[in-house]
């Protein structure tokens, strides 16, 4: 399908810009960095090659442009600043609120590698189910890695399998620590919400809903070149509140709590290495963070709490809390080996999340009901060892040969959680529905404790064929225990005409391996369909259920990426702009929500569950995205003062071609993938993201100011009478800084500074007045945030 001609005058518009843009290199206030002079170490084995100089689009994003902002997310920033990256907030999603995923040019979460320091960083033990952008994805969390303890971060928008393996499909974030042998700084950010909030049932103010993060890292020199540096962050934010009023009280007021979840975090990272010998490095990093998030189920009124009257004689809100626990670590060896350059590492991830459901009741109970109650606890842990061989060649101007391998094992469990917070009571309330309500935990019957193993050799030559002539070649093999193998290859060439101007463009071919959680996951929740909750049961695809409805083993996905695309560059002007196509096969995608109206033999499936629908993992998607990438920069000296100027846009058009076909043993058929889902893959994320900022300094003196433009995105209902948008809307972000190299800092900012939220949820299609915006929104529905910062340096 065509990209639609408003797009692509947007894409033209964004190449001629008089004023370029964003965030290729976002140096940020006091980087001295020109233009074009970014080392990248993603996209590329061949030492020394710069952003500019590359046959794939890589944004070189400094830590100062993620830490200026009012954010202290490191999710939130990066979308702030890279127009092909999204992060939307969702909201009563269950585990996603507290764990969101992005997006990279509008394909799934887990289409995009995530690496910290070039190594594999390992996914969140979560699987998004409910109906948030994401679903069913089980993607890294960004957030575990607080800006303080990173350098830099390099986006590789290009497929990637062929060079890193599975997930790469997107591109590939890579995250580079921190690298210090001196110096520190402290800073405290405090902030809070002033803006009014207007739903379709009424309008409020909001003053408050507070943030406060606290940072600091040091550097520690030993011996001649050894480096320790440590990292730390606090923060502790208040929940928000956009839900409408509540038509079903009188007076009318406000009973749900519908926005960002409350958090109390901290994350301590070290990242260090020193030299073994004349040719030796052993380097490596330890990071860990503690998260505990609160979010809200849906309100539950007297009228539907009788069970429990005397426990919550005016209703009550049940508070999701959930507890992650996330580890990073790694350690590694490299140096010279005669002529070959050697990289040997091991690298150990592990994430935990406990879940809690708290102020509530198991129905079954009656007023005899704990009100807080154990739900259960996901586990994944991923454990990598790799080989990295590399060598340059006098063979045409260059010739970079690398090669490697990679073992890797992965592991799954879900625990149970107490018996009260699935199960009846010994002698239940007639009528009345087991476990905690709002979080349902999980039972024995959910316990699974699973494990894969992953071995895999690419070989990846680069030659400057010519001083004007870039030819890339990679290949790569995978074996895994429980699928099978594939193979991956991809071609990359650039072509130099001059100095000022190149061509470049890429070819290749990805996969991405279904993740244990995607297999094996299997829970009861109350999922939020128009508005209104089902009791729904996740089945892994090949279990009776699932299968007797359609489901069967799960195979990888695969794509066929395409780039072309050119570079510019005088002076202190870059601009570089991209094509690219993904067809995607074989999809993954999380069913329908199949109830048990739909007929009488699925309602005689689903009974003995105790559920109103089911649900499964099914192959048999195919999509093509198409979209540009643009990002133009530009930095003056004016005198004292220093402008970096930088306009850069994702104009991005995704269309699924085919659906699977059930497979059903049943008569009728259910259907596996229906309007909702084909409109979320086309139309969740936004199609137009332009991003456009000045950032001034003169000395220690500094200013940003960032304008994000977002087209419309859908939030598909079942039906089209049960559809709403978010609209597109322009997002002013503001900061004014004092900020010398050493010494005492201070900042000032607003992030949405003219109070702009997406359109509101319509009345008709929010019975309960708790969806007040779309959580759909790319840049969330918070409003106006204003923030002081203070810190310093030495």
């Amino acid at each position: 399908m065509k990209i639609s001609l408003t797009r692509l005058s947007l894409g033209a518009a964004l190449v001629w810009a008089p004023f370029p843009a964003l965030a290729q290199t976002a140096t940020g206030s006091g980087d001295a960095a020109e233009p074009g002079a970014d080392i990248i170490v993603t996209g590329t084995r061949a030492e020394g090659r710069s952003r500019l100089d590359s046959a794939s689009p890589v944004d070189v994003l400094s830590a100062n442009s993620l830490r200026q902002q009012g954010t202290t997310e490191l999710g939130s920033a990066l979308a702030a600043v890279a127009p092909s990256i999204d992060f939307p907030r969702p909201s009563a999603v269950d585990g996603t609120d507290a764990i969101r995923p992005a997006t990279l040019r509008g394909l799934s979460p887990d289409a995009t590698l995530v690496l910290i320091n070039g190594v594999r960083g390992h996914s969140a033990a979560l699987l998004n189910t409910n109906g948030a952008v994401g679903r069913g994805s089980a993607a890294v969390d960004l957030n575990t890695v607080p800006t303080v303890a990173l350098e830099t971060i390099e986006v590789l928008r290009d497929g990637a399998s062929a060079q890193y393996g599975s997930d790469a499909i997107a591109g590939v974030v890579n995250l580079r620590l921190r690298k210090a042998r001196s110096g520190g700084g402290a800073s405290v950010t405090y902030g809070l919400y002033d803006t009014d909030v207007d739903t379709a049932r009424g309008s409020r103010s909001v003053t408050g809903e507070r943030a406060i993060t606290a940072s600091a890292w040091q550097g520690f020199g030993f011996g001649e070149d050894g480096y320790l540096t440590v990292s730390g962050e606090y923060v502790n934010r208040d929940a928000t509140n956009r839900a409408d009023f509540d038509p079903r009280v009188s007076p009318s007021r406000v009973t749900g709590r519908f926005g960002d979840p409350a958090v109390e975090q901290y994350s301590l990272w070290a990242n260090a290495g020193t030299s073994v010998g004349d040719n030796w490095q052993l380097y490596g990093w330890l990071g860990y963070q503690h998260r505990e998030s609160e979010s809200a189920a849906f309100p539950r009124l007297p009228s539907a709490a009788t069970a429990v009257s005397e426990l919550y004689p005016d209703g009550f809100l049940p508070l999701i809390n959930t507890r992650s626990k996330d580890l990073n670590s790694a350690l590694g060896l490299k140096g010279d080996l005669g002529d070959w350059n050697v990289d040997v590492n091991v690298s150990y991830g592990r994430n935990r999340i406990d879940f809690r459901t708290l102020d509530t009741a198991n129905y079954s109970y009656g007023n005899a009901s704990q009100t807080d109650f154990y739900d259960g606890a996901l586990i994944y842990d991923q454990l990598v060892g790799g080989v990295d061989v590399s060598r340059k060649f006098d063979v045409f101007q260059s010739l970079n040969l690398a090669f490697g391998v990679e073992g890797r094992r992965e592991g799954y469990e879900i625990k149970a959680g107490e018996p009260a917070s699935y199960d009846y009571a010994d002698n239940p309330v007639a009528g009345a529905a087991p476990g905690a309500q709002g979080f349902l935990g999980f039972s024995p019957l959910n316990e699974v404790s699973k494990h894969r193993g992953n071995q895999s050799i690419y070989l990846d030559l680069e030659a400057q064929v010519t001083d004007k002539l870039l030819v890339g070649l990679a290949g790569r093999g995978e074996h895994y225990s429980d699928f099978g193998s594939t193979g991956t290859g991809k071609l990359s060439l650039r072509y130099d005409f001059s100095p000022a101007f190149a061509v470049r463009g890429t070819a290749s071919t990805g996969f991405r391996a279904p993740s244990l959680q995607q297999q094996y996951f299997t829970s009861v929740s109350s999922v939020v369909q128009n508005g209104v909750p089902i009791l729904t049961g996740t089945y892994p695809s090949t279990s009776d259920v699932a299968v007797a409805l359609g489901g069967k083993k799960l195979q990888p996905e695969k794509s066929t990426n395409l780039s072309a695309g050119f570079v510019v560059r005088s002076g202190g002007f870059d601009l570089t702009v991209d094509g690219y196509r993904i067809h995607l096969r074989d999809q993954l995608g999380l069913s329908e929500n199949i109830q048990a109206s739909f007929s009488s033999q699925v309602a005689d499936l689903l009974a003995p569950f105790n559920v109103s629908a089911a649900r499964f993992f099914i192959n048999g998607l195919a999509s093509t995205t198409k979209g540009i990438d643009a990002v133009a920069h530009y930095r003056l000296h004016a005198g004292e003062n220093t402008f970096d100027l930088t306009l850069a846009g994702n104009v991005n058009d995704v269309k699924v071609t085919k659906v699977p076909t059930s497979t059903s043993v049943l008569d009728p058929a259910p259907t596996l993938f229906a309007r909702s889902r084909i409109l979320t893959i086309e139309q969740g994320t936004p199609g137009e993201k332009v991003t456009g900022s000045v950032d001034w300094s003169n000395g220690p003196l500094g200013a940003t100011l960032r304008a994000t433009y977002y087209g419309d995105v859908l939030q598909a209902g079942t039906t089209a009478a049960n559809d709403y948008n978010t609209g597109a809307h322009t997002i002013t972000d503001l900061e004014l800084r004092y900020q010398p190299a050493k010494g005492a800092q201070v900042a000032i900012g607003a992030s949405n500074l003219f109070d702009v939220y997406p359109h509101k949820v319509p009345a008709a299609l929010n019975s309960t007045g708790v969806l007040g915006f779309p959580y759909y929104s790319p840049f969330g529905f918070n409003g106006r945030y204003l923030y002081v910062r203070a810190g310093f340096n030495w």
